[in-house]
């Protein structure tokens, strides 16, 4: 069971102007589940994205490349669950763009203004035909009040759909952001294993959505870490349709501050619910460095802690075994850290005791302390070290007998 964490009512996912969802079953691998989603945009809308590092990158991720390079003004998007398509080769490449050339038969524009995603199994045969067999229910099941069936059909080992809403207003304007996610397993940053999407009917210019989707992927599904492993297919796109009439051409405006604060609000509670509905995960984690140098050796160190199999299985079992944190931030790779100047504090429910100063552990610390806060739902690591101004934070999760469950069976 996710950790404090439900899918939202379907009536709470906001419409946004300019877009229409629709879902089918395609058979990709499963039957009798919705593992298609078709998504359309308005004409004039601008898409922007970020992908995965891996350099076995999936095809579908090389093909959305190529579109936006070409352009950002995009029509369709089409996600299925089941296959991957990554390490097809030459024969997941047709696939991918024969994707495309579907959708844009049925939809009627070109296939370079489509866009394809797929998750699943790697290194297995994608079958094009079932896709496109299915791409007519899916048109047929286009509507705009979607997000909610569409967040379920872009699930994987998922235990829960994930998606989140705002609307932003002022005396002038009014305008919606919504997005959905999926990903559970095979989760690290840059980017963390998912698929997230998020609309705004608000109108952004093309420079500025770019560096947009950077900045929230940044503070969102880059600052997040179930395993450590890092997907073949990772994408996170941000839509901005303009039917609103709200038009943000520049920083300048002054309704940039807030559409930016909503869109990267959604982007973080998405990438939240991600961790909280880890593969086997029963602890949400918040790890917060902070007086660093810089926040890259802040995000170091809490990748250090939030990556350790020995720290996460110690939260799974409310073991306060803590050195294995001040093992992961000796190890980090900060060649100059002075360990005698690092302070570590462990919190939960509005409660928090200081574990380890002056290189070893506090005196005032008590393991009975320690144990009581492992025991919580959420729980919070702040480390301090004492170098300078930076921080970065982190999400992450415990490991538990079910993660390991759970992936021996994945393909079954």
């Amino acid at each position: 069971m996710p950790v404090n964490y439900k899918t939202p009512d379907a009536a709470s996912l906001l419409p946004v102007a300019g877009v229409r969802l629709g879902t089918a079953e395609a058979e990709i691998r499963k039957k009798n589940r919705r593992d298609l989603t078709l998504i359309e945009l308005a004409p004039g809308s601008q898409v922007a994205g970020v992908f995965t590092q891996n350099r076995f990158c999936a095809a579908p991720v090389t093909v959305c490349r190529e579109h936006l390079t070409a352009s950002s003004a995009i029509r369709a998007l089409v996600i299925n669950t089941g296959i991957a398509n990554a390490a097809t080769g030459e024969a997941g490449m047709a696939a991918a763009r024969d994707s495309c050339a579907g959708v844009a038969q049925v939809l009627g524009c070109s296939a370079q203004e489509v866009l394809p995603f797929s998750t699943g199994v790697i290194l297995e045969h994608f079958p094009t035909d079932k896709l496109l067999a299915a791409l007519p229910a899916a048109q047929a099941d286009l509507q705009a009040d979607h997000w909610h069936a569409a967040a379920h059909a872009i699930m994987t080992t998922d235990t829960v759909a994930k998606a989140a809403s705002r609307r932003v207003t002022s005396a002038d304007y009014s305008c919606v952001v919504t997005g959905m996610s999926k990903g559970a397993g095979m989760i690290r940053p840059n980017m963390a294993t998912m698929l997230g999407f998020i609309a705004t009917d608000a109108g952004i210019a093309p420079p500025l959505l770019q560096q947009l989707v950077k900045d929230a992927a940044d503070v969102s599904f880059n600052c997040i870490t179930v395993d450590g492993d890092t997907s073949t297919n990772d994408s996170f796109i941000l839509i901005a349709t303009g039917a609103s009439g709200l038009q943000i051409d520049s920083e300048d405006s002054p309704h940039w501050p807030v559409v930016r604060d909503a869109v990267i609000g959604v982007a973080q509670e998405l990438a939240q619910a991600i961790i909280r509905d880890g593969e086997g995960a029963t602890k949400f984690i918040t790890i917060k460095v902070g007086a660093g140098n810089t926040a890259a050796e802040c995000r170091q160190v809490a990748y250090a802690i939030g990556h350790s199999p020995l720290v996460k299985t110690a939260f799974f079992a409310s073991d306060p075994n803590l050195g294995r944190i001040l093992a992961a931030i000796g190890y980090a790779g900060i060649a100059d850290l002075d360990a005698a100047g690092v302070k570590v504090w462990l919190g939960s429910n509005g409660e928090e005791v200081l574990v380890s100063e002056n290189g070893g552990r506090a005196e005032s610390y008590r393991e009975a302390d320690g144990a009581r806060i492992m025991q919580a739902a959420e729980i919070t690591v702040r480390v301090d070290l004492a170098r300078g101004a930076a921080q970065a934070t982190v999400w992450t999760c415990d490991f538990s007998y079910d993660y390991v469950k759970i992936n021996a069976d994945y393909r079954s």
